[in-house]
């Protein structure tokens, strides 16, 4: 059965910030858009399949690649928590520490 998926504030704003960077350096929403159905595709595959994504170092917390970029959620019984969609190439340090704070 699928489980609810619940967006946390961080990461709409992460995703609405990461497809607003490419639509300003591309200077068109042909990018952002392929980007966001990317998104949403892999989070339908996590919503059938929460174990898809790789494990973390903390308890029900996975990580799904989708090109350059982490999204990052908590599996629980009835629902899957969307933390943070990170761009995988800034410093790991922070992402430490945005996923202690979840």
């Amino acid at each position: 059965m699928a489980r609810k998926v619940i967006w946390s504030l961080l990461a709409h704003v992460d995703r609405k910030n990461i497809l607003d960077y490419w639509r300003k350096r591309n200077q068109s929403d042909t990018y952002s858009k392929k980007l966001n159905r990317s998104f949403k595709e892999a989070i339908q595959l996590i919503q059938e399949y929460p174990q898809i994504g790789k494990k973390t170092n903390l308890e029900g917390v996975r990580i799904k690649i989708i090109k350059d970029y982490f999204i990052i959620y908590e599996i629980e019984d009835s629902a899957i928590h969307i933390l943070t969609i990170w761009d995988s190439r800034q410093e790991p340090e922070k992402l430490d520490k945005i996923i202690s704070k979840s």
